[in-house]
């Protein structure tokens, strides 16, 4: 670097500003991993060049929290931050750091806890009443919030909550988070949008923001949870380990997490940061804290600049990045849905570099108030398509261009229409060369017929040489005609071949849950099937006669309806017979009527049964399945991730059954 001097200048500039964003008025402009990232540099810089190292650099002290508005309270121990590691090697290393600072007979073992995405509070308990509650600050001086912190039910107000727990110091000072659950924090945004107002876009900024208002009430309207971690500061005897601390004030009544671990083998440790599964919780956090357990060696061990030497925050890969929005581009489905896809100025996030990202619909795009130029927030968690989460108000110029859905396709310029009560809207073309394409796709896909070797690309050149124009020219394909194909060898013909052959046997509920009917899937077509039992039947029914299906109400059994009315598909089914696909499926008789006259309802993932399994062994005894839950539903059957089938059914009082309770309710039948 050409000059050093010149870009800590800069970094520390650009660093305090985003302190001053975060911590006083909650809302930053930049990542957390992009904060770092800054931090980082500064602090190589001042490494590389000691001679620039000022008292007031931001690698010295804590970003503050402390608002104008509220008294300020004074800390009894400065509430330090941590240093952060972004892989397992600098874990490693810090190991060997700390223990080139002990004896060599130093025996550490480690406590692991979440790393919180949240905002730090203090809490002071005299004779086991909580009489202060303050944020972290400048990390010497925080906030009073102790009027809003009663107001979180999760935070005790006495200590011990149980009689029968352990009697507290005549002083106790605890560390501890305050945040919203993923579930409350969804809550707090439909509350929003009911009011017409616009969605909070990031969770720990809402909460902070919560924290610090002056009425108590409006704090309270709020779910806000909390989390003990740590004690501080003690007038009396406390554990000391951090492992004995945790289950200490778990005894006295705080809340803490599950998500604790007690390590003595530091090996099994990386193992447990390597495969942890941070999308499973309930909350968000940014990493994992480890703790050297004996507190005499976390004391021996010191503090360097801002940070204790016994602590580290190993933190993931971001999930979240802040870059421009470049573009809207709609793209168009196998149905014909319009999706908004965001154009983005590339950025790397999750180890991959996203350039697009999902907007989902355009009644969210209104919603959240993204526009076209605006600093938007970029989300990718696990393997989820990345998706835009909000816009990044504090960066907006007056510049931004608002967006609005389409009116004509952007492939076939055909009409965009938008059916009442749905949020999507429509290539109205159902000739649409993108829609066909798409259509064929799915078609092919595992989840549908199940043509081993044709992929998007396969389908793509197929359609590009004119081999074939719908899903049924895929049962007239010759081996000569995919040999001449770049990328088609002579076994990959042979298999595909096959799988074309086996395809035209498929059941008749899977043929029709591949024409992309919209609103038929796996679950209609069965009820169509069982119903009907041929195409022929179900193509020429009337939409009173598709209402008469139980499951089936008068906007789909109009949209089945005018889908077989046509052309285009009629032409498509008579192909299909002609190429010997199967058309008609014989009914089944039951191999018992032990469930006769009942009808169920599926919803989540049973613990040993596929959903089709327990279809069949329903109906094998009599049973109807139904795809929604109505006053006529006999029972739900229940497993995990159950969704709003299951409300739904609590508020009918319709009888719930598990897994075990449905063998056990055809067993009693028997």
């Amino acid at each position: 670097m050409s000059n050093p001097a010149a870009r800590v200048n800069e970094l520390r500039t650009q660093i305090r500003d985003h302190n001053y964003r975060y911590y006083v008025l909650s809302d930053p402009i930049i990542t957390d991993i992009e904060y770092d990232a800054l931090m980082h540099e500064l602090q190589a810089l001042e490494d590389a060049h000691p001679e620039l190292i000022t008292p007031d650099s931001p690698t010295k002290r804590i970003g503050s929290d402390v608002s104008d508005d509220l008294a300020k309270v004074e800390h009894p121990a400065p509430v330090l931050s941590l240093g952060n590691a972004q892989d397992l090697e600098e874990v490693r290393a810090w190991r060997e750091r700390i223990g080139r600072l002990l004896t060599p007979d130093t025996v550490l073992d480690y406590v692991v806890e979440p790393k919180f995405d949240g905002l730090t509070i203090v809490l002071t308990y005299v004779d086991g009443v909580l009489v202060l509650g303050a944020t972290r600050g400048n990390g010497q001086v925080g906030d009073d919030v102790t009027h809003n912190v009663r107001t979180i039910r999760s935070i005790p107000l006495r200590i011990p909550v149980n009689p029968d727990g352990p009697q507290p110091p005549p002083r106790l000072v605890v560390r501890g988070e305050v945040l919203f659950l993923k579930k409350d924090f969804e809550a707090v945004n439909r509350v929003q949008v009911e009011q017409g107002l616009p969605r909070y876009v990031n969770a720990r900024n809402t909460a902070s923001g919560t924290l610090k208002q002056k009425d108590s009430r409006v704090t309270a309207s709020r779910p806000l949870t909390a989390f003990v971690y740590s004690i501080m500061d003690a007038v009396g005897q406390v554990p000391d380990t951090q492992q004995g601390s945790l289950a200490y004030l778990r005894d006295l009544g705080f809340p803490l997490v599950d998500e604790i671990r007690y390590f003595t083998d530091f090996e099994d440790m990386l193992d447990y940061l390597a495969n942890f599964d941070r999308d499973s919780l309930p909350y968000e956090i940014d990493g994992l804290v480890i703790k050297i357990n004996a507190n005499a060696v976390y004391r021996e061990l010191g503090v360097v600049g801002r940070d204790p030497r016994g602590a580290l925050a190993y933190k993931f890969p971001s999930q979240e990045a802040t870059t421009t929005l470049l573009d809207v581009q709609a793209n168009v489905g196998r149905t014909g849905v319009l999706t908004p896809t965001a154009i983005l100025e590339p950025v790397f996030l999750s180890g991959v570099t996203v350039k697009q990202a999902s907007l989902h619909n355009y009644d969210l795009i209104a919603e959240k108030d993204i526009r076209i130029g605006d600093r938007v927030i970029v989300k990718r968690s696990g393997d989820v398509i990345p998706y835009v989460v909000g816009p990044v108000m504090g960066s907006r110029t007056g510049d931004e261009i608002i967006i609005t859905p389409p009116s004509r396709c952007p492939v076939c310029d055909s009409p965009v229409e938008r059916l009442e009560g749905e949020v999507a809207y429509y290539c109205t073309n159902p000739a649409c060369p993108e829609r066909i394409a798409r259509n064929i796709e799915f078609f092919v896909s595992r989840s549908a017929m199940d043509i081993v070797g044709l992929g998007e690309q396969g389908v793509r050149l197929l359609l590009e040489k004119d081999l074939i124009t719908d899903e049924a020219d895929i049962f007239a394909l010759q081996a000569d005609d995919l040999l001449a194909l770049e990328g088609f060898a002579e076994k990959k013909v042979e298999n595909l071949l096959a799988s074309i052959v086996a395809a035209k046997d498929r059941p008749l509920a899977r043929l029709l849950g591949s024409l992309g009917i919209r609103g038929v899937g796996g679950t209609i077509a069965v009820l169509l099937v069982n119903h009907f039992h041929t195409l022929d039947a179900i193509a020429v029914a009337t939409p009173e006669e598709l209402e008469a299906v139980e499951g089936l109400g008068p906007i789909l059994a109009e949209t089945i309806a005018g889908w077989f009315s046509e052309p285009r598909n009629q032409q498509l089914i008579t192909k299909l017979k002609a190429a010997g696909v199967r058309m008609e499926e014989k009914p089944e008789e039951p191999i018992a009527d032990t469930l006769a006259g009942l009808t169920f309802v599926l919803t989540g993932t049973l613990p040993t049964l596929k959903r089709d399994e327990a279809k069949t062994l329903i109906e094998s005894h009599g049973g109807k399945i139904s795809s929604s839950v109505s006053k006529k539903t006999s029972y739900v059957v229940v497993g995990d991730a159950a969704g709003s089938k299951l409300t739904k059914a609590q508020q009918l009082n319709i009888p719930i059954l598990d897994e075990p309770g449905l063998l056990a309710l055809i067993e009693v039948a028997q």
